[in-house]
């Protein structure tokens, strides 16, 4: 309720991780629901029954949400993709790989948005109420979905309003468009504990393989289980979903696919000495790096992945000729590493969202700053001066 009046919503159901944590987030926000899945002939079709599962879960829990499902099959069987034609297989690998555009179907996004659209009216018509129309839409999937994208749902938006009388009723609702798939979980397990659903429970009924086995088992290997396995590990936590392996080896898999994919990324966007320092933990010759000296006000990014690590007021001259810091970003979340290569016993401090080598933390700096100093490499960060 806001302010006496009831908060209505509409949204794309798919099943599938993202639009889940919507739904959850929903609920939180105390709206009052539809829910529109679609069967469009995709091969994971699963993933409707998937939702079907959910939405029984939770009126269980005293959860009042209509779940409808449109049929679009016969319409859609005419699009060509790899999501739809069995003549042409799923891809595996990394989900940002250029492959990976087999399984764009072209269009639907705007297709389930103007029939959603057109359920809103409905609703504004039939209830005079302002209605949300919330979809699961996320920057991960903006490298190869053109119909993921903030402009696109801008530009459609407008179009809608230029159609239709009491548009002004009706707007989107996208609460990922800058997120990742991270921040959907981390956003879903909030969603979860405020109103009181098991986290396990509701994920378990969900699927974003696009090739699931005849039993609905997971594949592990599509670009969609590669994106979701990475974000589980990410937060900690194991995929309550079955796939056709064990947890532990599409993780791996994931890891390795990931690594591969970034590795020859990183090997085409960065120098030698910065690939080598960051990549495969070399070490810069002293008073030789970029920034040992660096005197300008300003913050230090990873160089990878562009996470910031430090900024210059935390930045000392010790004298040792790389780039010496006292202390890391409050959201710098900078890795610790037992080190003992070389014979020796150091500690190796590394990116925490790329696994970027840095440099090393030792306890010889200033006192009165806590006693720590970050020993860093020039070649594994960027500078931008303020």
């Amino acid at each position: 309720m806001d302010g006496g009046r009831i908060m209505r919503a509409v949204m794309s159901f798919s099943g599938g991780m993202d639009s889940t944590s919507v739904l959850i987030r929903l609920i939180d926000e105390g709206y009052k629901i539809d829910c529109i899945s679609f069967n469009y002939g995709q091969k994971h079709i699963i993933e409707i029954e998937k939702a079907s599962q959910n939405i029984n879960y939770l009126k269980q829990k005293g959860y009042d949400i209509t779940h409808k499902i449109v049929d679009l099959s016969s319409a859609m069987s005419i699009f060509h993709s790899s999501l739809t034609d069995d003549d042409l297989p799923i891809p595996e690998g990394y989900y940002e790989e250029n492959q990976m555009k087999s399984t764009v179907v072209p269009n639907r996004n705007a297709i389930f948005s103007s029939i959603i659209y057109g359920y809103a009216l409905s609703i504004v018509a039939r209830e005079d109420v302002d209605v949300k129309i919330a979809l699961g839409v996320h920057s991960g999937d903006h490298a190869i979905y053109p119909d993921c994208r903030p402009e696109f749902y801008q530009s459609l938006e407008s179009s809608f309003r230029v159609g239709n009388w009491e548009s002004n009723r009706v707007d989107f609702y996208l609460p990922y468009i800058d997120g990742d798939k991270i921040t959907i979980l981390d956003d879903a397990m909030k969603s979860c504990d405020n109103i009181g659903v098991d986290f396990d429970i509701i994920f378990s009924n969900t699927i974003t393989s696009y090739n699931p086995d005849s039993s609905g088992r997971s594949s592990g290997k599509s670009g969609s289980d590669i994106e979701r396995i990475l974000a589980f590990k990410a937060l900690g936590r194991r995929d309550p979903i079955e796939y056709v392996d064990s947890w532990e080896n599409v993780l791996q898999n994931a890891i390795f696919v990931e690594k591969q994919y970034k590795d020859e990324e990183y090997r085409r966007r960065l120098n030698d000495i910065q690939y080598e320092v960051t990549r495969n933990s070399a070490t810069e010759p002293p008073f030789t790096g970029e920034y040992w000296d660096e005197k300008r006000n300003g913050e230090y990014f990873c160089i990878c992945c562009g996470h910031k690590l430090f900024t210059s007021e935390m930045k000392y001259d010790s004298g040792c000729g790389w780039p010496s810091f006292f202390t890391e970003d409050d959201n710098g979340s900078i890795e610790q590493v037992e080190d003992r290569s070389y014979g020796m016993h150091r500690v190796e401090v590394k990116c925490s969202k790329c696994d970027a080598h840095l440099g090393h933390i030792f306890n010889d700096g200033p006192v009165n700053k806590g006693g720590m100093r970050y020993c860093i490499n020039s070649a594994s960060m960027d500078f931008k001066e303020e």
